[in-house]
């Protein structure tokens, strides 16, 4: 049976470790207690008011692998899911940051914005604040996803990128756990630069602030309310929050906010290298002059690390200037460096430091390569909004298609004549009604027979997966 705490028993806990907090501050008389607190009251509620509105409750529903009576997941049974999460209001414009893991699969995504949101934003949506929303874009990297609802004059937040947070700062998470919309929490920041992992790609903001389920994709915010981080997940045994919350810090946010708004994808440079975290015990086998930091483990043949004459068990000392001690901060600066000029990379080789200039190369995006083979003239499906590109055998193998034929969308158009059909770049359309997809022509014909309000399901492979998509012809 599920035990519950009775609302009232905990803050009766807080407000009296508040008190003895406010009446032990160095020139504050005990009368005067009363007051201070009353001050903290006001301040936190002023920061509520502003912060709030800003903070949206998600709504997603697709497909995933259906729950069994003990809690486990069968894998052979895929199931019609919901989930809840949380984001943040970055533009007024209606551009919304969230962790990439709550709208993963998605099908559907409504955001609902909370009561205290503007009432001239709330009046152009269909429904009392709830918006249709389509993804911008998604970093899986970092579990950032950009969101986009039709709406103006949105309250927004600011994503802090200038002063770094730091350890012991007070915090606020504030989103939907359990899909309590609108919940906020307070702690502090327990690490400002957190590595989950030897090898872990980020380094979060730890928090004691209490997350929970639902909170996911919501902002931790501190006592300004900026944005110091996206809160992504936590470390429990029990399932709830155990004081061990876990942010994207703000700096990557916004980082990766601007690459996916701007070209919905995030750059990055390559060099051809497998690199990890050094143990002590990974030293020793190897007899590395160190014991921690980052060693170069494999350097791909022909790549333009081995132009420049890196080796297996060199010890990355800084990149582009920037010291390097962990792949966290190896990865970071492989994003922060422009394409158009070599990287500098500092190695340690027994004793020996070396510096070396390496040609830098965009990591692949195989939709690039198809994009640029779209023109609006030949591949223009207008009733559809998009540019679509036969599925040739290159085509296939570079974006590693399960099946062949059909035709790849290689950008969708801003003409507003197309129907909202839900495609996205990358996904393949392989028939219409039934009916087999080869070229860009035979898609045009399909769609010109029908008329509007006849029903039209696409069947199209998003990311290795084939699903439905349905609408009616306008």
């Amino acid at each position: 049976m599920r035990t519950q705490t009775r609302g009232f028993d905990r803050p009766k806990l807080g407000l009296a470790a508040l008190v003895a907090a406010a009446l032990s501050f160095p020139g504050v008389a005990r009368a005067e207690g009363p007051g201070v607190l009353r001050q903290l009251d006001s301040a936190l509620s002023q920061l509520a008011e502003r912060v709030s509105p800003a903070v949206v409750h998600i709504l997603v529903s697709g497909y995933g692998p259906a729950g069994t009576d003990d809690g486990r997941t069968d894998t052979a049974l895929i199931a019609r899911q919901h989930a809840v999460g949380s984001g943040v209001i970055v533009d007024p414009s209606g551009y919304i940051v969230t962790n990439a893991h709550v709208v993963q699969g998605a099908l559907r995504i409504v955001v609902v914005l909370p009561a205290t949101s503007s009432a001239q934003a709330r009046r152009h949506a269909m429904k009392k604040g709830v918006f249709e929303a389509r993804v911008i874009g998604t970093h899986q990297e970092s579990d950032l996803a950009v969101l986009k609802i039709d709406a103006q004059g949105l309250p927004a937040l600011p994503l802090r990128d200038t002063t770094p947070v730091k350890q012991g700062e007070l915090v606020f998470a504030v989103g939907s756990p359990q899909g309590l919309a609108s919940s906020m929490t307070m702690g502090i920041v327990s690490a400002a630069a957190r590595e989950t992992g030897l090898d872990a790609p980020m380094l979060f903001v730890q928090t004691d602030a209490p997350i929970n389920p639902g909170n996911s994709g919501g902002p931790l915010v501190n006592a300004d309310g900026e944005v110091v981080g996206i809160n992504t997940f936590i470390l429990t045994r029990s399932g709830g929050s155990q004081g061990l919350g876990f942010a994207i810090p703000a700096p990557v946010a916004r980082f990766v906010y601007e690459g996916l708004r701007k070209n919905g994808r995030v750059q990055r440079v390559e060099l051809g290298i497998s690199a990890q975290g050094i143990a002590p015990s990974l030293a020793a086998g190897l007899g590395l002059s160190r014991d921690w930091g980052v060693v170069i483990s494999d350097v791909v043949p022909d790549s333009p690390a081995e132009e420049a004459g890196l080796r297996r068990g060199d010890i990355i000392e800084a990149v582009d200037g920037r010291p390097i001690d962990s792949t966290a901060s190896l990865l970071a600066s492989l994003y922060r460096h422009a394409e158009n000029r070599p990287v500098q990379v500092e190695v340690l080789r027994a004793s020996d430091r070396l510096k070396r200039q390496v040609r830098a190369v965009e990591v692949g995006h195989p939709i690039d390569e198809v994009a640029d083979l779209a023109s609006p003239d030949k591949h223009l499906v207008r009733r559809l909004g998009v540019l679509a590109v036969a599925v040739d055998d290159k085509i296939q193998q570079a974006a590693n298609l399960r099946a062949g034929g059909g035709v790849i969308v290689a950008a969708r158009t801003l003409d507003g004549i197309g129907v909202d059909s839900g495609l996205v770049q990358g996904d393949v359309i392989h028939a219409i009604n039934r009916t087999a997809i080869d070229s860009v022509e035979a898609l045009r014909l399909a769609l010109e027979s029908r008329k509007a309000g006849d029903p039209v399901v696409l069947q199209i492979e998003r990311s290795g997966r084939f699903r439905y998509l349905y609408f009616e012809m306008e």
